[in-house]
């Protein structure tokens, strides 16, 4: 089974103007995420907008990464859905792609299932795929919440490794960092929140912000696991008013403008995401100058 560890990129999907997938952009960010030093990617999450990509430009962003990547990091490629039978084809499906590492997989969003319906679903994902599979907490999305005693009796299903807790709860990750067995993976979701998370026993996290500053993020989350505090605390205190502008407007709308401000990518996206508001993109413009991401 993989060993997740450090920071991973929810990576973005690069668009042109006309709405279709820049693959050459895509090429271009992979490549640079891996030389930067970065841990592992994740495709197709919710930073890579993959609600509004078609079947095939889902696959088509996942091999891709996996092709660029070539096995230099582990590949965890998202696959979800609200509906528990589409979820199960989706995993199946991608987890048999030859380079794709493990599968990362959300909670359904919009039904609100209850605890019970939350472990079934993620029971027959884990059933259903070829690879282990990350559970993606994310209330604030999803609008239900995993808590830890259903994550604890998924973690004893052997096929699922680890969670991507996004609950912004720190209390509640240290509860699952405590109960789980010590070998389960337990990442924050939360670029903010990583030194936090890994103090009270996170291994890393799933980011946002390392899509701008891959070498960064992952230096300071190494800094932290390797108990490097003054170091860590000094590169998130530069940081972390970076992490917290991506969230100004609907995350991947500030990210996707820092990496355009960069020159990485053009600055598209698919509805019912829009270009940021004037006044705010001049505010996050701002930030990423002060942090030095820009010129």
């Amino acid at each position: 089974m993989v060993k997740l560890h450090g920071c991973g990129t929810a990576i973005v999907t690069p668009f042109r103007a006309d709405g279709s997938v820049d693959e050459k952009a895509l090429r271009g960010l992979v490549a640079w995420q891996v030389e930067s030093g970065i841990d592992f990617l994740v495709p197709c999450g919710t930073t890579g907008e993959t609600p509004t990509l078609t079947h095939e430009e889902w696959r088509m962003v996942v091999e891709t990464t996996v092709e660029v990547a070539a096995g230099r990091v582990p590949i965890v490629a998202g696959a979800t859905s609200n509906c528990t039978a589409e979820a199960v084809q989706k995993v199946s499906e991608i987890s048999r792609v030859k380079g794709v590492d493990a599968i990362l997989s959300a909670s359904p969003y919009y039904n609100k299932p209850t605890q019970e319906g939350q472990f079934q679903h993620f029971k027959a994902v884990a059933e259903a795929s070829a690879k282990p599979i990350v559970v993606y907490n994310v209330p604030g999305r999803t609008g239900v919440n995993v808590d830890p005693a259903t994550l604890f009796r998924l973690s004893q299903l052997p096929n699922i490794f680890a969670v991507k807790e996004a609950s912004g709860n720190l209390g509640q990750i240290a509860d699952v960092c405590n109960l789980l067995p010590k070998d389960f993976t337990v990442l924050s979701g939360d670029d903010a929140l990583t030194l936090p998370v890994i103090s009270v026993g996170g291994v890393g996290v799933i980011s946002v912000a390392s899509n701008a500053i891959p070498k960064e993020m992952s230096e300071l989350t190494r800094a932290a696991l390797n108990n490097d505090w003054k170091n860590a605390r000094a590169m998130y205190h530069k940081y972390l008013p970076l992490m917290q502008a991506n969230f100004i407007e609907s995350n991947p709308m500030p990210i996707k403008a820092v990496l355009a401000m960069m020159g990485r990518i053009e600055e598209n996206y698919r509805l019912p995401l829009v270009k940021m508001k004037t006044e705010t993109r001049a505010k996050l413009e701002l930030v990423a100058r002060g942090c030095g991401v820009i010129s």
